[in-house]
């Protein structure tokens, strides 16, 4: 095998190959990147649950693969100077690098162990702008569980219908929702479930571009493309959470809040609870205000905000970090704040009342004095 190409374009490409290459396997190939020269050269990194795979331009003179060592492949590439790269395999898998006045010589193993990355059949696909698709990714990764128990809340859940495509994670404590409204129908309607952790690598190659990227459904896996990358991974089996029985419609207190600034007021009120001290976030809500304190072992916080409405005095306790979360995932300036009682979760809706988002919080059982 024998190829020549831009060092930045490999850099690239052996970055994002080697997000899934496995740390520690009982397969001694899964833990480098294998390297395919062909038409394109493909770089592969899999973990047996989650593969990456980059194609780059390169000039073949040989085709031929191999199983190159991770991470000093990746180092080498990095430090040589700035210009083409020519990398070289020859029958006994010693690899020959040459950029520039550098050159290395490494050994790398036969491709013949590395397994299959599963093929999913590239059927009709379902297309949306990367951006879009990570906000959704990364307005709800954070609330999936991480409760080995229930595999299937590890994931986040996708719906997609003709108007649009719908993400939920649910960890038993809160709900995030984002919600796609394309501007064609999708002409497909499904329902899977997708581990956070090959979202969350998914969310890393996504750019804020409104360039496409298309998944692709087969019986067991999801297939992304995304540019040159594209990610399979195995979906997670079981029954997800009827979300829609769960998050509470039309609750009677209704305010408004900027979202800024009630994150900046429990922020200061959660600077005396640490994880230790898992002390709740006393929240009442009056008439144009939210005022909210905390109590703990370090010390007391109070703190107020401004709100539009009257929550006619209702007090409630939360999680303060789960609720933070929620706020930073807002992206408005401004949100509804839906409640009804102190046992009832609070709700967080966009104004305008358009369904792109909404967050639940449960509620935190108060006691006297806390």
């Amino acid at each position: 095998m024998k190829f020549t190409c831009e060092k930045n374009a490999l850099v690239s490409a052996i970055s994002v190959a080697s997000r899934t290459v496995s740390q520690k396997s009982t397969i001694p190939a899964l833990e480098g990147i294998c390297v395919r020269a062909g038409i394109k050269v493909t770089l592969s990194g899999y973990n047996l649950e989650t593969g990456i795979t980059v194609s780059l331009d390169a000039q073949v003179s040989e085709t031929g693969c191999c199983v190159m060592p991770a991470r000093l492949f990746f180092d080498i590439i990095r430090k040589l100077p700035d210009d083409t790269v020519c990398v070289s395999v020859d029958d006994s898998f010693k690899v020959s690098i040459r950029g520039g006045i550098s050159s290395f010589t490494i050994t790398a193993l036969s491709a013949d162990d590395y397994p299959e990355l599963p093929e999913v059949e590239s059927g009709k696909g379902v297309s949306l702008p990367q951006s879009e698709l990570k906000a959704m990714i990364g307005g709800t990764c954070f609330a999936v569980s991480e409760n080995q128990a229930r595999p299937i809340h590890t994931g986040c859940l996708f719906e997609v219908e003709e108007t649009s495509i719908t993400v939920v994670a649910v960890d038993g404590f809160r709900l995030a929702l984002r919600r796609w409204t394309p501007d064609t129908p999708t002409e497909r309607t499904m329902r899977f479930v997708v581990p956070a952790a090959a979202l969350r690598e998914a969310e890393k190659i996504l750019a804020d571009s409104d360039e496409p990227c298309t998944f692709f459904l087969g019986t067991k896996h999801i297939l992304f493309t995304i540019g040159e990358a594209t990610l399979v991974c195995r979906l997670l089996e079981g029954e997800f959470l009827d979300w829609r029985r769960v998050l509470p419609q039309n609750q009677p207190i209704h305010l408004t809040a900027n979202v800024a600034q009630l994150t900046d007021s429990i922020e200061r009120v959660g600077l005396v609870i640490s994880e230790k001290l898992k002390s709740p976030v006393r929240c009442r809500f009056g008439d144009q205000v939210a005022d909210f304190r905390s109590v703990s072992t370090i010390g007391e916080a109070h703190d107020v905000c401004t709100i539009a409405g009257d929550g006619q005095d209702l007090e409630i306790g939360f999680n303060c970090r789960y609720l933070l979360d929620a706020l930073r995932a807002i992206p408005d300036s401004e949100c509804t704040l839906e409640l009804v009682n102190g046992l009832s979760p609070i709700v967080m809706n966009p104004c305008d009342g358009s369904g792109r988002y909404s967050y639940m919080v449960l509620p935190v059982r108060l006691k006297a004095g806390e």
